[in-house]
């Protein structure tokens, strides 16, 4: 708080100087001042700011595999499907990534900003501030779960009566019924894998179901917003979706919800190994 305070004030990682009875010098050299003097304020601070790291360490989490999954999945197609009329056969439009984009951005990755802090988020030692955001966890879930989900569409899409079968179905709609299964069954992973990515390390259950409403509000407009795009004539003349029966919903879902327990191992691997190096 003094004029004696500068040099080291300047040179600390972060300069903390007092607002009320710290000199003008002492204020000017820190990074940061106390208004009120007090040295809980830190404190609050340190997991406020934790917090927020972490929730955007979440939302990277989330919306980075949606969108390497739906780059794999018209990679996929380009490289593998059969032409018709000149063009691939697609499992998901180019309009049809829109509406993923649009809906699964705001209604599913916007209530992870409100996620609680961890139970544990004051036991960890410092972050390395060069350390990048984007590290190996990142990395791997991005990759693992954009595979799972560019797999999930591709099969479901394949399993629904398709052009040319012979079961008696008009091509373009058994083709629009097929992509409108592959857009469910991204959205299904989405509300799953949003369930996930709630804590970084543990479970749903251990930092409490319901401890962020914001999420099932998200959720259930989420599919709100799908019944929408499978059932209304507007939309399925925008989107070129088509309605499913309950055994289409089912099986999106199931194959949504395979993203859960594959999450589970990866977290509890990575509890083992932080565990066994303490």
């Amino acid at each position: 708080d003094g004029v004696n305070d500068a040099p080291a004030l300047k040179r600390a990682d972060i300069g903390v100087a007092m607002g009320i009875t710290g000199t003008a010098v002492s204020r000017q050299a820190s990074d940061m001042v106390l208004t009120d003097d007090n040295f809980a304020s830190i404190v609050a601070a340190v997991e406020e700011g934790r917090r927020v790291y972490d929730n955007l360490v979440k939302s990277l989490a989330f919306v980075l595999p949606t969108n390497i999954g739906e780059a794999l999945i018209v990679m996929v197609a380009v490289i593998f499907f059969p032409l018709t009329d000149g063009r691939p056969l697609m499992p998901v439009l180019p309009v049809q990534i829109l509406w993923v984009n649009l809906v699964a951005t705001v209604a599913l990755a916007l209530p992870l900003a409100f996620e609680t802090m961890e139970p544990e988020v004051m036991r960890r030692p410092p972050r390395d501030p060069k350390a990048p955001i984007l590290d190996r966890f990142l990395n791997v879930r991005t990759i693992y779960v954009a595979v799972l989900m560019t797999a999930g569409a591709i099969v479901l899409f394949f399993f629904e009566p398709g052009p040319g079968t012979g079961q008696g179905v008009d091509p373009a709609r058994a083709l629009s019924e097929a992509q409108t299964m592959a857009v469910t069954s991204i959205i299904a992973l989405q509300i799953f894998y949003l369930l996930s990515c709630r804590s970084i390390k543990r479970t749903v259950f251990a930092i409490g179901l319901f401890s962020n409403p914001t999420v099932f509000v998200g959720i259930a407009t989420i599919i709100v917003l799908q019944l929408g795009f499978v059932y209304l004539p507007v939309f399925n003349q925008l989107f070129s979706s088509s309605p499913l029966g309950p055994a289409g919903w089912f099986r999106a879902f199931a194959v949504g919800a395979t993203v859960w327990p594959v999450v589970a191992v990866e977290k509890a691997i990575r509890r083992k190994r932080e565990e066994a190096r303490l």
